[in-house]
C-alpha cells in the first residue's frame, strides 16, 4: 500500500510539472517568441502597390515590406513577409499564424476591439476615382451606382455611404482592372494607391480622382491583444524610425519624394 501511494504522489507531481511546463511554453513572452524564433513574421494582401505586391521576381516588395525589413533588423531577426487574403488576416492573427498584420491597416475602432495597434507608420486617405469620360466629378454622384472596393476593407462602408453598390473584389489590382474596364462606376481605395494604379496599369492614364479624400486614416500593425512586450518594443522601434527620418526615407522611396509618415 505504501509503495502504490508513493507511486501515485510521484505520478501527481510528474504531471504537475507537464502542466506547469506546457503552460510555461504557451504563454511565452511574446518579444522573446520572435527573438527565440530569429524571424519577425508579418502578412499583408500582397495586391496592395506600392505598399505591399508582388515584384518581377515573384517576392513581396513595397513600402510595408521595407518597413518590417527595418523593424526586424533593428529586433536583430529575420523578416518572414507572408500574403493573405484581406478578409482573413485579422482571424489569422489572432490565431498566432503571424506576429503582426503590417499590410496598411487603418487604426478603427472595431478593430481595435479585436487587435491592438502600433502608433501610426503612415496616414493616407480614402478617395473615389472613375473613369475620366465618366462625367463624375464629386463622391455625391454616386447614388445608385456601382463602386468596387476591396473585401473586408472599410471602402465597403464609404461606398453604401454613398447611396452606392458596393462591388467585392479580394485587392485593389482587380478593382482598379475593373474600373479601367468600364464594368464599374467607381472605385474607393487608398488614394496613394489608386494614383500608382494611374501610373502603373494599362489604361490607367483613362482614369481620374473624383472630390477630395474622403476621411484620413492613420495606418498601424495589427498585434495580438496578448502580446503586449512585442507591441511595445515595435512601438519603440518605430519612435526612433521616425525621428532618424529612416521612415521618411522609406516613403519618398515608394511615393515619388512624398512623405507620408507625418500628417
Amino acid at each position: 500500500m505504501k509503495f502504490r501511494k508513493t507511486t501515485l504522489v510521484v505520478a501527481i507531481v510528474l504531471l504537475m510539472a507537464l502542466v506547469i511546463g506546457a503552460c510555461g511554453k504557451d504563454n511565452k513572452d511574446s518579444l522573446e517568441r520572435v527573438m527565440d524564433n530569429n524571424e519577425f513574421i508579418v502578412v499583408g494582401s500582397g495586391g496592395y502597390p506600392p505598399f505591399n505586391f508582388i515584384g518581377d521576381d515573384g517576392s513581396v516588395i513595397g513600402f510595408d515590406v521595407d518597413t518590417g525589413e527595418e523593424i526586424a533588423k533593428r529586433l536583430g531577426v529575420e523578416l518572414k513577409y507572408e500574403t493573405s487574403d484581406w478578409d482573413g488576416l485579422t482571424e489569422g492573427l489572432r490565431n498566432a499564424r503571424y506576429d503582426g498584420i503590417l499590410g496598411s491597416m487603418a487604426i478603427t475602432e472595431d478593430r481595435l476591439k479585436v487587435v491592438n495597434f502600433t502608433k501610426p507608420y503612415y496616414y493616407s486617405g480614402a478617395q473615389l476615382f472613375v473613369r475620366a469620360d465618366s462625367g463624375i466629378t464629386d463622391p455625391s454622384q454616386m447614388e445608385g451606382k456601382s463602386i468596387a472596393v476591396a473585401t473586408g476593407t472599410n471602402f465597403v462602408e464609404d461606398a453604401e455611404n454613398l447611396g452606392a453598390e458596393a462591388v467585392l473584389y479580394q485587392d485593389d489590382n482587380a478593382t482598379m482592372m475593373e474600373l479601367i474596364n468600364g464594368r464599374v462606376d467607381g472605385v474607393i481605395t487608398d488614394r496613394l494607391v489608386g494614383m500608382a494604379s494611374m501610373s502603373e496599369l494599362a489604361g490607367g492614364d483613362e482614369l481620374m480622382m473624383a472630390g477630395e479624400i474622403m476621411r484620413l486614416e492613420e495606418m498601424g500593425i495589427a498585434i495580438n491583444k496578448d502580446d503586449e512586450t512585442l507591441l511595445a518594443k515595435v512601438d519603440e522601434i518605430l519612435a526612433e524610425m521616425h525621428a532618424d527620418g529612416t521612415m521618411t526615407k522609406i516613403s519618398e522611396k515608394w511615393h515619388d519624394g512624398i512623405d507620408i509618415s507625418v500628417k
